[in-house]
């Protein structure tokens, strides 16, 4: 009988293969992790620490080095970075030479609501609890208490997206769902904006009676200013 020894070389082969890959994948789970690697993504305002976010990671009073990889629960700890408040999206990942890594995404509050417990609104118009580690700049609504806030979304946005009316802007009044009044920063006069719809053509109109009343100097001169007609300004004179 004829030895295939071809078929031989090729079955021993596979099994080489085969052993070294499995013995490579044991060495592999239970190598320790090496290190840890957090970051923040797209800001530099941390309201919540990187001393609470590696809390967050590694729960057991462990140092990270004496952990295998093999017993890590990567999607738990995603879970549990993203039932914080203060996070958007979190990423948890374990890179090829060891290192525990997590990209944070916080949440980005555009407005703060003055209630009895003040919260702020963030930029998918839901509720975000204020942070002890940083306090946002952003407008202050008042006025009547309202369940939801989102249908100031938008106009929030556009505040926050327009550096005239961001450094003008510091607040909102809510004086119901028809009505609300923009506080400035510097003038004492108000701003009657009506609903939160047409707003570019609003910030339009606004922007020309600002600088028509600055080249004239009579800016100081009104304690009111109607947005609420789109064809034009009603302003009142003090």
């Amino acid at each position: 009988m004829k030895i295939n020894w071809i078929y031989i070389k090729f079955s021993a082969l596979a099994i080489l293969v085969v052993f070294l890959f499995a013995f490579s994948s044991d060495r592999n789970s239970n190598r320790k992790l090496q290190g840890k690697d957090v970051f923040f993504v797209e800001d530099d305002n941390h309201f919540i620490t990187l001393a609470m976010v590696n809390k967050l990671l590694i729960q057991s009073n462990v140092e990270v080095t004496s952990i295998n990889k093999e017993t890590l629960d990567l999607n738990e700890m995603e879970q549990r970075l993203n039932k914080n408040p203060m996070i958007s999206k979190a990423e948890v990942y374990v890179t090829i030479d060891g290192i525990l890594g997590a990209k944070v995404k916080q949440r980005k509050p555009i407005a703060r609501v003055n209630a009895a417990t003040p919260f702020y609104i963030d930029e998918d118009g839901k509720e975000m609890p204020l942070s002890n580690e940083h306090a946002a700049r952003v407008p202050l609504i008042s006025g009547i208490a309202i369940k939801d806030y989102s249908h100031l979304k938008e106009l929030l946005l556009k505040i926050k997206a327009d550096s005239f009316m961001k450094n003008h802007v510091v607040g909102i009044q809510i004086e119901n769902k028809e009505e609300l009044i923009l506080h400035l920063r510097v003038y004492d006069f108000k701003i009657l904006f009506g609903k939160a719809e047409n707003i570019d053509k609003k910030f339009q109109n606004f922007k020309a009676f600002y600088q028509k009343t600055i080249i004239d100097s009579t800016l100081y001169a009104y304690s009111l200013v109607n947005l609420k007609l789109n064809s034009q300004v009603v302003a009142t004179k003090k």
